[in-house]
């Protein structure tokens, strides 16, 4: 699993904030990085437009505000070493094991945990519970955010005639209570038109600066007409 290089953190001068800054330079994979001009500050608008949409449904998370054009304002999360990636159709691994098409809608989402970026590193929640990566408690509600930001979201596209096949989502804690603190850019959402006609970017194929450059202006337009 690719993590989403272009984010770094900046020290902010408040004690209990902290700065999430967007970067033109993205890792498309493990050994290749791409420049795609003005692509900061659309993943941090995407991703500030998809905070402020899930805040309106009483869903935790630890975004507080925009911040310039490119930059994010969060409190000081302690980032969980995991992340939950959000399946509504199947892909490749699915379609593999259980002999189904990809890309099949699938009846109830599924929820993956990933530790690491090596192809193995789907994990269960015995994982995290025996090797101290969270707690039961964090666990319940880490699924109870992932089941609800997976309705609000889907609902959100589906209503645009789009589909997302799937979203990986990271989690932190602060003063004690579990947060959202990633997901929501173009690295992550992938997001497919409901009737595949016509050209359109595959967000399964984001290997070049044009690639990333095409899907981002797409998600930056519907989250700002």
């Amino acid at each position: 699993m690719i993590e989403e290089k272009n984010i770094k953190n900046i020290p902010f001068d408040e004690s209990n904030y902290q700065l999430i800054e967007y970067t033109d330079t993205i890792l498309v994979d493990q050994n290749k990085k791409v420049k795609v001009k003005d692509s900061g500050q659309k993943f941090a608008a995407i991703a500030s437009f998809f905070y402020e949409y899930i805040k309106e449904f009483n869903i935790p998370c630890a975004y507080v505000k925009r911040h310039g054009k490119d930059s994010l304002v969060f409190v000081k999360y302690e980032r969980f070493p995991f992340e939950v990636k959000i399946l509504n159709s199947a892909d490749k691994r699915i379609s593999k094991i259980f002999s189904v098409k990809e890309g099949l809608p699938l009846n109830l989402p599924i929820y993956e945990y990933h530790y690491g970026t090596s192809k193995y590193s789907c994990i269960s929640e015995s994982h995290l519970i025996s090797f101290d990566l969270c707690t039961i408690e964090d666990i319940k509600s880490i699924n109870r955010i992932c089941s609800k930001v997976n309705a609000v979201i889907k609902s959100f596209f589906e209503r645009r005639n789009e589909k997302i096949g799937e979203f990986t989502c990271t989690f932190g804690k602060f003063e004690s209570k579990v947060y959202l603190i990633d997901g929501f850019t173009p690295l992550s959402l992938k997001v497919l038109p409901a009737e595949q006609n016509g050209k359109w970017q595959d967000p399964y194929n984001l290997i070049t600066a044009l690639h990333i450059k095409k899907y981002t202006e797409h998600l930056f337009k519907i989250t700002s007409g």
